[in-house]
């Protein structure tokens, strides 16, 4: 007969304490400990299984197969579909739009698709899809939560792709704790990993997220699963943005856009459009940049206004933007040019929701500073490349020939960018190409 016995697990990280403790010594994050009722077996002699190696060059031959969801941003961030075998942790802000993404997907397999719902009844399952016109002979709808029933019926059903919405709802009979506590998850997900890659079925879990953004439970559910997609976006624009946190088949730096409607989810095709589509001509403090995420070029404006400060301690507000790689800018502008910004008020945002962490794009916020702090506005055809150093220097930046064709293919003139990247460049008779070296030139250029 089994035991049970009281262990204190991490949330965040896993581990495993005998008493409570205020901080994780190994993550080192506060009230992160909750209390888990452990199952022990009786102790039994180990069984030795027949098991045996293969050569890597045996699977030279193997063909990749992907099963494809048919929503072109969603294969995107998943590098060509779903793997077989394969689980996909999805995660995101109540509300944003996780189990609407899964439901359209799941109408736009070519496969057969089992959906387990913990959260709402078939009814409420029913509504969600006649909002979304979505409509398969190949979707089957459970409601369930207990995990041996669900792996009865996928053993009955023998779906291709199993969604599960969500897996803090799903629980084991065999544990005492409650759905949702660490231990419910990690063993729920283990079990699954493992009849996935027995039976070939892909999965994809919808996860929540705590108030600080993070999938809720154990970070070890992330080891597990073999990609972690976060579904994001702000709750004042109508754009959601699919990242890819963790791919063992694919690239993590692809995005995928999307637009929320009463109808449910459509792809943006040409985000750089949608970006740039109200901003206004002659404003200072508005310059157009060309970031790269993942193998997309995108378009965007960057925003910024420069005010005088009443307080001691001058305000300093970005969106879509590191907070300290602005104030490295800010140095490097008061420093190399000479703007007296100690005393500024200084806000930074990034039109249309979008986050940004690349350093290309560094060269057009010091140039949106600069506008407002001068009160002159850049021309509206000119789109502006390059990192900036910390002695001023325009540092080369990569996939130069996608931010021109991107730029070119928008109708714009004049493309501002690192002299380093001249050399050997294509697409020089696409648009006209300003090579400069330091931030000063590029000023200089800007507001002559």
């Amino acid at each position: 007969m089994s035991k049970s016995r009281i262990k204190y697990i991490c949330t965040n990280c896993g581990h495993e304490s005998l008493k409570w403790l205020g901080k994780c010594p190994v993550c080192d994050e506060w009230n992160s400990f909750s209390e888990e009722v452990v199952e022990m077996k009786k102790s039994s002699r180990s069984v030795i299984k027949d098991s045996y190696s293969v050569q890597l060059k045996d699977f030279e031959n193997y063909e990749e197969v992907r099963i494809k969801t048919n929503i072109n941003e969603f294969d995107r961030v998943l590098g060509g579909g779903l793997v077989k075998g394969s689980i996909v942790l999805i995660g995101g802000d109540p509300g944003i739009g996780k189990s609407t993404l899964v439901l359209q997907a799941a109408s736009s397999i070519n496969a057969k698709v089992l959906y387990i719902t913990g959260e709402e009844s078939l009814q409420q399952i029913n509504l969600r899809a006649k909002r979304l016109n979505v409509s398969s002979d190949k979707i089957f709808v459970i409601a369930e939560t207990d995990l041996d029933t669900i792996l009865s019926v996928i053993e009955k059903s023998t779906p291709e792709v199993v969604i599960i919405d969500s897996v803090q709802t799903v629980s084991k009979s065999v544990f005492d704790n409650a759905p949702g506590t660490v231990t419910q998850i990690r063993e729920c997900t283990i079990a699954l990993m493992q009849t996935a890659k027995l039976k070939g079925f892909s999965v994809m879990l919808i996860g929540h997220v705590t108030k600080e953004g993070y999938i809720a439970g154990p970070k070890v559910l992330e080891h597990i699963v073999d990609t972690v997609l976060q579904f994001e976006g702000e709750k004042n624009y109508s754009y959601r943005i699919l990242r890819s946190q963790k791919n063992r088949f694919g690239s993590t730096n692809e995005i995928g856009i999307f637009e929320m409607h009463d109808s449910g989810l459509s792809e943006v095709n040409n985000p750089s459009e949608i970006f740039l589509h109200d901003r206004g001509e002659n404003i200072t403090g508005s310059v157009v940049a060309a970031t790269v995420e993942g193998t997309r070029p995108v378009l965007l404006e960057v925003q910024a206004l420069v005010t005088p400060s009443n307080y001691g301690n001058p305000q300093r507000v970005v969106t879509g933007f590191d907070y300290r790689r602005l104030s490295i800018l800010l140095a490097v502008l008061e420093k190399r040019m000479k703007l007296r910004l100690s005393a500024q008020n200084v806000f930074v945002n990034l039109s249309g929701g979008l986050k940004v962490d690349e350093p290309a794009i560094d060269l057009a916020v010091c140039s949106a500073v600069a506008s407002s702090f001068w009160e002159k506005s850049v021309r509206k055809d000119v789109v502006v490349v390059g990192e900036v150093g910390l002695s001023g220097e325009l540092r080369t930046v990569a996939n130069t020939e996608k931010r021109i064709k991107e730029s070119a293919k928008l109708g714009f003139r004049k493309i501002l960018m690192p002299k380093g990247n001249y050399k050997n460049i294509i697409g020089k008779d696409l648009i006209e190409l300003h090579p400069v070296d330091t931030l000063g030139a590029a000023l200089k250029i800007l507001f002559e």
